[in-house]
Parts: structure tokens; sequence; C-alpha cells
């Protein structure tokens, strides 16, 4: 579905990816993995056309990615993203944010709108709290909200950049066991992540990035369990240190 081929790209004289390719199949869960400055996000903001690339190409499901292109705003409803921050409509209700997509891109009828948002906000676990503004929720519960909103334009794929990066350690596992769900309803996803767990419980493959490359690629319980690139070794070694990685499930970085 997704395909990436040699990507570069630069900002001034930094170059943050380095000829990045990768493949994402139909249903596949890819997890991202590394440190901060890798390319992780930058990656993910080319895929959905919202970076430009400097070489290489991205195509998704045969359709080529070019964040100048005319279509790029139908591509982006193809492939949805999930941000760190919720980026909610703060005057608008849970209910409200999740039909505002299909209201205003897709023309969709109201009343089907609202009828689709009542479905997601329940399949979401927030049925209860349709009618709650941003203010009123937990950031978990906003996270969610942000999620069912992807939902709603119907898209092929989903790219989640640390979706849980800004939540209390106590309000990470309710938007975790949503994206379980997406994946076990077969949804392409690829997420950036420091949730070691959740990449071994759920993903199909792991890639370690380092540098702006992909330093390592495999199965989540090679990647994470059997590492063999020193990066990822070194990598997974910090986590444990510094206690980040206590769903890491004792990997050996030996």
């Amino acid at each position: 579905m997704i395909e990436i081929d040699s990507i570069h790209k630069r900002f001034h004289d930094h170059e943050v990816l380095r000829g990045v390719s990768l493949s994402v199949g139909a249903g596949e869960v890819v997890c991202l993995i590394g440190p901060s400055g890798s390319g992780k996000s930058t990656l993910l903001r080319c895929i959905n056309g919202l970076e430009s690339y400097d070489q290489g190409s991205i195509t998704v499901s045969g359709t080529r990615v070019d964040a100048r292109a005319k279509n790029i705003h139908e591509l982006r409803m193809r492939v949805g993203m999930v941000f760190q921050r919720f980026n909610l409509f703060a005057h608008r209700t849970a209910l409200e944010n999740v039909m505002e997509g299909p209201l205003v891109v897709r023309r969709t009828p109201a009343a089907r709108a609202r009828e689709q948002a009542r479905a997601l906000l329940d399949k979401v676990g927030l049925s209860h709290r349709m009618n709650a503004y941003p203010a009123q929720l937990s950031g978990g519960q906003q996270q969610r909200v942000a999620i069912a909103r992807a939902l709603a334009m119907e898209p092929e794929a989903i790219l989640f950049d640390e979706p849980t990066s800004a939540l209390d350690p106590e309000l990470v596992g309710e938007v975790l066991n949503v994206m379980r769900s997406l994946a076990r309803d077969g949804m392409t996803m690829v997420v950036v992540t420091h949730e070691m767990g959740f990449a071994r419980e759920v993903a199909d493959r792991v890639c370690f990035l380092h540098d702006g490359t992909i330093c390592e690629s495999g199965a989540a319980q090679d990647v994470l369990g059997r590492p063999q690139h020193p990066r990822t070794q070194e990598f997974l070694r910090r986590l444990l240190t510094t206690g980040d990685a206590s769903q890491t499930s004792h990997p050996n970085p030996t």
C-alpha cells in the first residue's frame, strides 16, 4: 500500500532522511523506533504530504505523494494522521470534532455524518462523552477523539506520530487499547512510538531509525529481543537504563 523508495529530506544544511526505503502492505502494522532526531516524524509527514522530500519517491496505492500536487488533499483523506498533540477544535464538542471532516471535506449529509461520528466515538469508548468539549476531557480522551476523527475520513491507512507522548502515564493504556483494536480490525498503520511493549505485541514489523537511515528492520520479537545492529542495541540498552522501556519484555541487546 505504501512504497517509500530512497527518500532524502534536508532542512537547510541538515539532511534528516538519507535514502530511506520501506514498503508497508495493506493491513500491516509497522512501528518506527529510534532516538529523537532520527527522522521518524519527518518520514511520516512526507508520507502524508505535510512535508515535501528532496529525492526519491513515495506512493500510496500507486499514487505518487507530492506535497505540491493538486491531488494532495485527496491523498490526505486516504492516509489519516494522528499527532502528539490532539489539535481538536476547542469550541466544538467531541461529536462535532469527529463530524467536521466528513461535513466539510467529503460533503457528507449532516445526519449521516452524525450517525457515523456516534458510532466511531462508541468504537473508541467515548459514547458517553460525545457532548463534552475538549477542555472537559482528559488527555487520553482527547487523543481517542482525535483517532475517531481520523477514522471518520475512512482512510486506507493511519499514521501515528508518538500518539501517547503527551499523555500522563496512567492515560497511555486507554489510547494503546484503541490502537490494538484497530490493528485487530486490519487497519494499515505506521506508528512512531517509544512504547516498546505495544510494538512487541502489535507490530508486524519494527524499524529502527538512526541518523536518517533505517539501521535495522524485522519482526518485533527479533528487533526488540535480539537486535543485531550496534545502534539498536545501544538504544534499547539506554531505554532499559533510564526505565523508559519498562514494557520492553527484557530485550537482549548484546
